[in-house]
């Protein structure tokens, strides 16, 4: 099958338009329709800068390329349909992979503005305090010379902006929910790897629970997975689990399918409801279902986004778990990544994802069954709830 990426927030986004259909001096394209697409318009600004703008030498023919793509994209008014030059298109690689470096960010949008939509466990963004949900008004990275605000910028440049050279620093503007003015937080860039899942026991009594922190659903989940998976099933004195989704931005939809079909012994896991209608159905797999018998609690946040709200919708419209936490992120969307030759790529929205019985939850999210409030800490009372819910 071939990945479609739920990207929550995040994840690098921004445009549409094939870029083999540029030929510089060509007049017109066609659509799949047949429409020819007028750019003449586009040409005569090109010639008048090439013939009178003052400094020749900023004009760059890749760059106004990919700036009339990007501009085509813009027009959509859609944060998750991007297209990614070739470096931010690598960056995009790289952070789907599941190493990257920069602080620890997973980045979207909230009402059209830059924000933090989960940090990443033990990164220097988590260490710091940063929030899903803060929204990030100016990036300042001195050394580069950057004090850029962050008005209409492309998740693209925001990430470009904010990774940098391991060891170097990156400031940036917060405004945090219940707070009345911005604050500074300075940021020193690290080497961020992150697995895609990490198993701890916790004692309760005689018996051990399986905490499963699930961070993001990257190319490292395929193996990382059954790798936990085996490990639970190796420990026989085990007494449920609980399976924490907070802050985890999303990533590949038929990774959150798998995790789901190690809960669930059959049926819908989500659907695709494509523009023209069409639903495809995505179901559990008959050939996983490890962990069928296991009691199982689901821990969300506002930085629960887009894949991993397939997998906590679908547990909780199911039956098979409750979920213990705060609103999720509300990303209902469906990316397709196209790659292109010269190194470009395009996220294109192709559709939406529905609960098992039909619901999109874009704008909206997934709501808890048990609603606390996180602290974060290790004595945060609110874990008291969720070993309360594992327990009936």
């Amino acid at each position: 099958m071939k990945k479609i990426r739920n990207i929550a927030v995040y994840v690098f986004v921004l445009a549409l338009f094939s870029v083999s259909a540029f030929r510089w001096g060509q007049r017109s394209v066609m659509d799949k329709r047949g429409d020819p697409l007028d750019l003449s318009l586009a040409w005569q600004v090109r010639s008048l800068l090439k013939k009178d703008y003052l400094n020749k030498d900023k004009i760059v023919d890749d760059k106004m390329k990919y700036g009339m793509v990007a501009g085509l994209v813009d027009s959509l008014d859609d944060p998750y349909t991007v297209f990614l030059p070739p470096s931010d298109n690598k960056a995009s690689r790289e952070d789907l992979a599941g190493e990257f470096g920069g602080v620890g960010i997973a980045l979207g949008y909230k009402d059209k503005t830059l924000a933090v939509i989960a940090p990443l466990s033990k990164t220097p963004a988590d260490k710091a305090g940063l929030k899903a949900g803060d929204l990030i008004l100016k990036i300042v990275d001195k050394n580069k010379g950057i004090d850029k605000d962050t008005s209409g910028i492309s998740l693209s440049e925001a990430v470009n902006l904010i990774r940098g050279e391991i060891g170097s620093e990156v400031t940036l503007k917060i405004l945090r929910k219940g707070k009345n003015e911005a604050f500074d937080v300075v940021l020193k860039r690290g080497n961020i790897v992150v697995p895609s899942v990490e198993l701890e026991w916790k004692k309760r009594g005689n018996k051990e629970i399986a905490w499963l922190s699930l961070s993001k659903f990257s190319d490292r989940l395929y193996q990382e997975w059954d790798e936990v998976v085996k490990e639970i099933l190796a420990k026989k004195n085990r007494d449920g689990i609980v399976l924490d989704l907070r802050n985890n931005p999303g990533g590949f939809l038929d990774a959150s399918v798998m995790v789901a079909s190690d809960f669930l012994e059959d049926g819908v896991v989500t659907k695709q409801e494509s523009s023209n209608g069409e639903v495809e159905v995505y179901n559990v797999d008959r050939s996983k279902g490890r962990l069928l018998k296991d009691k199982l609690v689901v821990l969300i946040n506002g930085g629960s986004a887009s894949a991993t709200e397939i997998l906590a919708g679908c547990l909780k419209e199911r039956g098979r778990a409750k979920l213990v936490g705060e609103q999720s992120f509300g990303k209902g969307t469906v990316q397709r990544p196209e790659e292109f030759k010269d190194g470009s790529g395009l996220h294109i929205t192709i559709a939406k994802w529905l609960l098992p019985g039909g619901k999109n939850i874009h704008g909206e999210g997934v709501s808890a069954d048990v609603e606390v409030k996180w602290n974060y800490e290790k004595d945060d009372p609110a874990y008291e709830k969720v070993y309360q819910e594992l327990g009936k």
